[in-house]
């Protein structure tokens, strides 16, 4: 393999481009050709230009970077592996979990294969400085979490795919919600008692616009998630509870900003005989202004091909689990699912 990788997107709405910013600024990677059903202008990009994913994957590529909506993307991500090209694949992994169950079934096919999923929170400043600080164990271990994922919903979400349940598999939690419990499970693994309250109190899609959701794993460790379509004021919360203190999350960048200017994370030792007021412990406060996940992302993924790595972070058993989740919660709200959902 020559020193650059040749890609292909498929999909080329708002996370096709921002996709394509990342691998032109990327020094491994060259984008080579882009497919849409309404294809953008080809005049001096230098690209080729589908409207049909099947003749891309016919292209001298080596990766492709799959950013369709979640009724389409099992399909494309199985015919790319199939293709022999490695895939980089937005989340969620499709509708429902037996979509990621057949895309792990083309990955095993074709082992030779790198496969990594769009979990980029994970690579979020705040996030990770959290994740060192808890794996040193100088506050003790997780008690609990709680995560709050909300945002005001879309200008006109009767026209969104996102608010479709035939296309896009659920609402709410499964298409934003997901990165929050992605985050609970790298924090605290899984968990296995879930109960949840699940509706669609505003929009009058057939899809969710709030969920909320307890649980607990086998080390007893309780994760309270609330995912919302219906917030108003964007926010994104993480609070983790640990036996000597605590570490809190709040806000995070985005493309538009508008979770905030930048995301801030508090770190406290638990009160003791320092003389502080009772229940106000010392805060230490870190701010991070530069959102460079998509760059991390990405380069993870090239180290993977280049030094034929496993995928460690974001791969098909992160988003086996997290799907999983996403319906276990569903199926725990009974009077949200009618039927049991496996």
């Amino acid at each position: 393999m020559s020193n650059r990788l040749k890609v292909g997107i498929i999909g080329f709405g708002k996370m096709g481009q921002i996709r394509k910013t990342v691998i032109e600024n990327h020094p491994v990677l060259s984008l080579t050709a882009v497919c849409d059903p309404v294809p953008p202008p080809q005049a001096n990009q230098g690209w080729q230009v589908f409207r049909d994913y099947r003749k891309l994957l016919k292209a001298d590529i080596n990766a492709v970077w799959v950013c369709t909506p979640n009724k389409f993307t099992p399909e494309i991500v199985i015919a790319a592996l199939n293709s022999g090209k490695h895939v980089f694949c937005e989340k969620p992994p499709g509708r429902n979990p037996e979509d990621i169950k057949n895309i792990i079934k083309a990955e095993k096919k074709n082992s030779g294969l790198k496969l990594k999923f769009g979990f980029n929170h994970r690579y979020h400043g705040a996030i990770t400085e959290a994740k060192s600080i808890i794996e040193s164990s100088r506050l003790g271990k997780i008690l609990w979490v709680r995560g709050i994922y909300g945002k005001s919903g879309e200008t006109n979400p009767e026209k969104s795919w996102r608010n479709r349940r035939e296309i896009a598999g659920g609402g709410i939690l499964l298409d934003q919600g997901i990165h929050m419990i992605d985050l609970f499970r790298m924090f605290c693994g899984d968990f296995g008692e879930i109960k949840s309250l699940v509706t669609n109190s505003f929009w009058g899609n057939d899809v969710e616009d709030n969920a909320m959701a307890i649980m607990r794993n086998k080390r007893g460790q309780i994760a309270m998630l609330h995912s919302s379509s219906t917030q108003w004021k964007h926010t994104f919360s993480l609070e983790i509870a640990l036996e000597k203190g605590y570490v809190n999350i709040n806000g995070i960048l985005s493309s538009t900003a508008s979770y905030g200017q930048g995301e801030k994370l508090i770190i406290a030792t638990r009160q003791s005989e320092n003389g502080f007021a009772p229940g106000n412990p010392r805060e230490e406060m870190t701010y991070f202004n530069r959102d460079l996940s998509w760059e991390l992302e990405t380069s993870d993924f090239v180290d993977c091909i280049k030094n034929d790595r496993p995928v460690t972070t974001g791969s098909s058993r992160d988003a086996l689990k997290a799907m999983e989740m996403v319906y276990r919660i569903y199926a725990a709200d009974r009077k949200w699912h009618k039927e049991p959902v496996e």
